[in-house]
């Protein structure tokens, strides 16, 4: 798959070195976390720098944000700019394979009102209104946190994650295949160019800790990610499962906007009309942009997605006046299927 080219790096404070042992790579496993991707995409929008590869996500959804009235500030002063320590509790380490949100917002929920103070005095960044309060009261604070995350995920990537779960998907699969073909030294040399496995170790670089960190038989936790390019994001905290988080395979495909070829044989199986609709589909669309792009009536347009959502193929996704249609996992199987 095209790979992006590598920004220009910033400057590093030092390796850390990831001492594994027999039980830690048996221990070694994958997951997928939504919470995260929130916390990752917020750190996106806050960038200020004009990074090219996130830019057409970048621009659909800060209007977006903007005319939905939503106050997420709370959410970016946990996320510092520039980045320094980012606290766990906000996005810990998922302990099953493919958590959704919700299971993900429960876990933070009922996070200690120890460890959130914990991660507030690491955050290294001036104090503000919502953090005091936060600190205060964290079981009221990380309720309201919940309420803003579940709102800024229907905005900004409820209508991209099918998309971006099978990128995500297809990463860990890729690296199964790595591990059943040339074992675990494989598998861990091609995480990322800026990591490397060295007879015993993994080398990760840090921007805040160096040195050797052993696992003590936890294994380590590979989570791909959206938008961590072009950086690679570790925990060692004690509480947590080490986890190394790392941008997958084909991120540079994923927000391209290509000329659309609609496959005959889906449209053999579902019409002309609803399997060009479907391909058009490749960024969450309202019913008046896919008109206008299609040549079809509003109203055709209309009618058809109705029939593709009834068939679990499109979901609507309310921002503000409008709606967005979205492709399904479903429906991007669906299309993986005909290109194969």
């Amino acid at each position: 798959m095209v790979q992006p080219k590598a920004m220009p790096s910033e400057p590093e404070v030092g390796v850390l070195e990831l001492s594994f042992t027999t039980s830690d790579l048996a221990h070694t496993r994958f997951a997928i976390s939504p919470l995260w991707e929130v916390m990752a995409s917020v750190r996106r929008l806050k960038d200020s720098a004009d990074n090219a590869l996130y830019r057409p996500w970048v621009e659909q959804v800060r209007p977006r944000l903007s005319a939905s009235g939503l106050d997420w500030r709370l959410l970016s002063e946990l996320l510092p700019d520039p980045p320094r320590t980012i606290p766990v509790f906000i996005a810990p380490p998922p302990s099953v394979p493919e958590p959704d949100l919700d299971l993900e917002l429960t876990v933070l929920r009922a996070t200690s009102a120890e460890r959130v103070r914990s991660g507030l005095a690491g955050l290294g960044t001036p104090s503000s209104t919502r953090l005091d309060a936060l600190r205060t009261d964290p079981e009221t604070g990380l309720a309201e946190l919940a309420g803003i995350i579940e709102a800024y995920w229907e905005l900004a990537l409820a209508p991209y994650w099918p998309r971006m779960l099978t990128l995500l998907r297809g990463d860990a699969l890729h690296r199964a295949r790595l591990l059943a073909e040339g074992g675990a030294q494989r598998l861990l040399n091609d995480l990322d160019p800026a990591i490397t496995w060295t007879s015993d170790s993994l080398q990760v670089p840090h921007r805040q800790a160096s040195g050797i960190k052993e696992l003590g038989g936890r294994g380590l936790l590979l989570v791909p990610s959206v938008f961590v390019w072009p950086r690679v994001y570790s925990i060692t905290s004690p509480n947590w499962q080490p986890t190394v988080r790392y941008p997958p395979r084909g991120i540079a495909t994923l927000w391209e906007r290509t000329a659309t070829r609609t496959p005959e044989a889906l449209a053999a199986v579902l019409g002309r009309s609803r399997a060009l609709l479907l391909t058009e589909l490749h960024a969450p669309a309202s019913t008046t942009d896919l008109a206008r792009r299609t040549g079809l009536t509003a109203g055709g347009v209309s009618q058809q997605l109705t029939a593709l959502r009834a068939a679990g193929l499109v979901s609507p996704h309310r921002t503000g006046r409008y709606v967005l249609y979205a492709r399904t996992e479903l429906a991007e199987a669906l299309l993986q299927a005909c290109d194969d």
